[in-house]
């Protein structure tokens, strides 16, 4: 199988993907689209970023150099707050234009002063399926190769999640690309199986749970809310 062209893919979806000085853009003629991680800066600040819900969530006491898995990383802006709260992340984006657009935002804020560090402990597996990617590090993990992940974090796109212009416009083009998962079942055994100390998932304030799996807990805000799964350690 050869190597995917994202610039094909994005072709064949009726977009256009662009070099452009603020960083490499997707367009489909009327709107255009850019990762970036700079407007993320506000929130990345210390005494605001210990109150994101997502670190909140994912946060795990006693652990100095904690492990999340992103398995659905979409634009990485998720992945950019754990790892600014100091885990390293392995993000998983299966679809390459994502996973291109993605790359570029991670190269551009790999040369800012207040992103470096962040980004640095953030590893991009692009093109890569999630579900497999987990399977495999299940795999390592009972082979004695490899230690288990502290958080695995769940964000499979849900397009009614928010009424916002802006996210409407960002589904929209995306649409044209990504659907909505539609192997939620497999999506959290694969999660599971990889045995996490929690499983993180990112739902609407208001949607169904994931795969109909209910949580230890959640923690919810007025546009999400966050689903923990805490297995029993073995």
């Amino acid at each position: 199988m050869g190597v995917v062209d994202p610039f094909s893919v994005a072709r064949a979806a009726g977009l256009e993907l662009t070099g452009k000085s603020e960083g490499l853009t997707l367009t489909d003629g009327t709107m255009e689209l850019r990762a970036d991680f700079t407007r993320m800066l506000p929130r990345l600040k210390q005494g605001r970023l210990q109150q994101e819900l997502l670190v909140k969530a994912a946060r795990t006491k006693g652990i100095e150099s904690p492990w999340a898995i992103d398995a659905t990383a979409g634009f990485g802006e998720d992945s950019l707050l754990l790892a600014a709260a100091g885990f390293t992340v392995d993000l998983y984006e299966q679809d390459c234009v994502i996973a291109v657009l993605l790359k570029d935002a991670l190269d551009r804020a790999a040369d800012d002063p207040a992103l470096a560090a962040a980004v640095a402990r953030m590893r991009l597996h692009a093109g890569e399926d999630s579900i497999a990617g987990l399977r495999h590090i299940t795999e390592l993990i009972e082979q004695d190769k490899l230690a288990t992940p502290d958080v695995v974090y769940l964000d499979p796109m849900f397009p009614e999640r928010t009424k916002s212009a802006a996210v409407k416009k960002k589904f929209q083009i995306l649409h044209h690309l990504e659907q909505p998962c539609a192997d939620e079942e497999s999506l959290v055994e694969a999660a599971l199986a990889a045995r996490p100390r929690k499983v993180v998932i990112k739902r609407p304030v208001k949607g169904p749970l994931l795969a109909g799996v209910k949580p230890s807990y959640q923690l919810a805000g007025k546009a999400v809310r966050y689903d923990v799964l805490v297995p029993p350690r073995p």
